[in-house]
């Protein structure tokens, strides 16, 4: 087709935007915001042992390639002329680890995920030198609680139990990252010249990274025993960091780079203090724009870095509350039990009975994240009578969400002093109407969704665009498109809501403790030499097999 025949918008911007459950190309307008085209490939998720996920590196890479080749066959398609694409940003998944061979480009061991629990141990034996076992003892240089979600101790645990990743890092070969590391070096060229980098948000989920000086910090590494020249180099979130090497866009600038939270709130529009916002996807996760200055939680939340929009602009700081469970297990119910054959089913199972008719499911398949922080927590269902069905358990799974954020919106308005009138929503089950109508209905204020969900991939365009030497997207405010809103009201009052409220809070105390990670003195490794834990394999069992009957007879 004729160049003079191509649809002319102006200067285009388009996001990676690589998450726990899929890859996503998307490219958008850079003068107003108006997503052009995207494509979406699902990422497998492997489950070698109980508690532990990974990804395949090489695959993810593929999804990328594959996803950015696809989307610009489709604006060839629209007559859109992809030489306009003038960056390229990236948005991933956070804490998930990789460690690969600089000199072959191969990953030394599959990414894992940052939902992983095998790391359990080696929480418990750093807890041990630890003063008074104390979990919060690296909070003011990292704003993090010692965990398994953490990318230090995946990469300690890493260190402890692959003789190849202890080999390349003796022959001084191998190179760690989280995925923004990993694809970046890859896309700009990987063994010839790949940039090792990443930015302060990513940075700042591996409690290797001090959040007030913005450097990986010796006292951290040495105490993690974590070599500091395997680390990347640690950029903001809006540079141009290197050039892509092939493919449909080489040539083009990769100049935004944020952890996925982080990319929603800039996507949000989330730029003052106070503004803050609720993704939902595979986890959950709240933040709240705490401006320049880290605020240290004292109710269980996590502080971390928002953003830094330039190397020479300030960082701003954030309050997050992390849920790990929540899209994740509408896709349990689809995997695992069967109950429904597509996400989307799950809304209207629900819908059908409008209520959970007393049944409460707390989904700690990865133990309690904010404001818990309680590894030994697993998944329960419980209020169950005969009369229970499939639609009341999809009921209590959405409901399950929002208690969820409940929580943790309730821990922010502790820390913030000034409680949330609305919250901004985004994220792939927002879609789902139920899901945010119930949200307004158990916080008790209004929920506010944009008409635009993509948001994460939108703050990372902005990033890429407003990038010193691409300049083609204004991040000043009166320049930013207006949104549009869908809202949601309360429509239960007060009292319904606390009532309900406090019998879920009944049966989270309930999810804790079944979990030991300790090995029993004589070797016994059968799982019923833990009575709570055979209990807990006994009761599931029950459970799943109760779920297919009631599944079975309700078709």
């Amino acid at each position: 087709m004729a160049a003079s025949d191509r649809v002319v918008l102006g200067p285009l911007v388009g996001s990676i935007d690589q998450g726990t459950s899929s890859t996503r190309f998307l490219v958008f307008n850079a003068k107003t915001a108006e997503l052009l085209s995207h494509h979406q490939v699902e990422i497998k998720q492997k489950f070698p042992k109980e508690g532990w996920v990974e990804q395949d590196p090489k695959e993810i890479l593929q999804s990328v390639y594959e996803c950015v080749e696809k989307t610009c066959e489709k604006l060839n398609q629209l007559n859109i002329d992809i030489t306009n694409i003038k960056a390229v940003g990236v948005s991933n998944q956070r804490e998930t680890t990789v460690v690969w061979d600089k000199t072959t480009g191969e990953p030394l061991y599959n990414a894992i995920v940052w939902l992983d629990l095998r790391t359990q141990p080696t929480v418990e034996r750093l807890l041990k030198i630890i003063p008074g076992q104390n979990k919060s003892f690296f909070k003011t240089k990292t704003g993090l609680p010692l965990s398994t979600y953490f990318s230090a101790v995946k990469l300690r645990w890493l260190l402890d139990n692959v003789e190849e990743i202890r080999q390349a890092v003796r022959d001084g070969r191998a190179m760690f990252g989280t995925i923004d590391s990993w694809l970046i070096w890859s896309l700009t060229g990987g063994k010839n010249g790949g940039v090792h980098c990443t930015d302060v948000t990513n940075a700042s989920r591996t409690m290797l990274f001090n959040i007030h000086s913005l450097e990986w910090d010796s006292e951290l590494c040495h105490f993690f025993d974590v070599p500091m020249e395997i680390l990347p180099k640690v950029r903001s979130s809006s540079e141009i960091y290197g050039l892509m090497k092939s493919g449909a866009l080489t040539g083009v600038p990769i100049s935004g780079c944020l952890g996925d939270q982080s990319a929603a709130l800039v996507g949000q529009m989330c730029f003052k203090d106070g503004q803050a916002k609720n993704t939902y996807g595979t986890g959950c996760f709240l933040l709240c724009n705490t401006g320049q200055k880290p605020i240290l939680s004292e109710h269980g939340l996590l502080t971390t870095v928002a953003y830094k929009l330039g190397r020479d602009k300030p960082v701003c700081y954030a309050l997050e509350g992390s849920v790990a469970i929540a899209g994740a297990v509408v896709r349990w119910l689809r995997d695992n039990l069967g109950i429904v054959k597509s996400s989307s089913e799950v809304e209207k199972l629900a819908a059908e009975v409008g209520t959970s008719y007393g049944c409460y499911f707390v989904p700690a398949f990865s133990g309690l994240y904010a404001p818990y922080w309680e590894p030994s927590a697993r998944g329960i269902i419980c209020g169950l009578t005969q009369f229970t069905n499939k639609n009341h358990i999809a009921f209590a799974a959405l409901e399950a969400v929002c208690f969820q954020t409940r929580e943790i919106l309730d821990a922010m308005n502790k820390d913030c002093g000034i409680p949330l009138s609305e919250l901004q929503v985004d994220g792939g089950m927002t879609n789902n109407k139920i899901l945010m109508q119930l949200q307004a209905d158990i916080l008790c204020i209004q929920v506010v969704k944009p008409s635009m969900p993509e948001t994460t991939a939108l703050g990372a365009a902005m990033a890429a665009g407003a990038a010193e030497g691409v300049g083609v997207w204004s991040l000043n405010p009166g320049d930013l498109t207006a949104v549009t809103w869908e809202r949601f009201e309360p429509q239960i009052n007060p009292e319904e809501s606390e009532y309900r409220y406090a019998r879920w809070k009944k049966a989270v105390m309930k999810s804790m403790g079944w979990e030991i990670s300790e090995p029993q003195a004589n070797g016994d490794s059968s799982i019923f030499s833990s009575l709570p834990l055979g209990f807990y394999i006994v009761s599931s069992m029950i459970m799943l097999i109760g779920a297919k009957y009631i599944s079975g007879i309700d078709k």
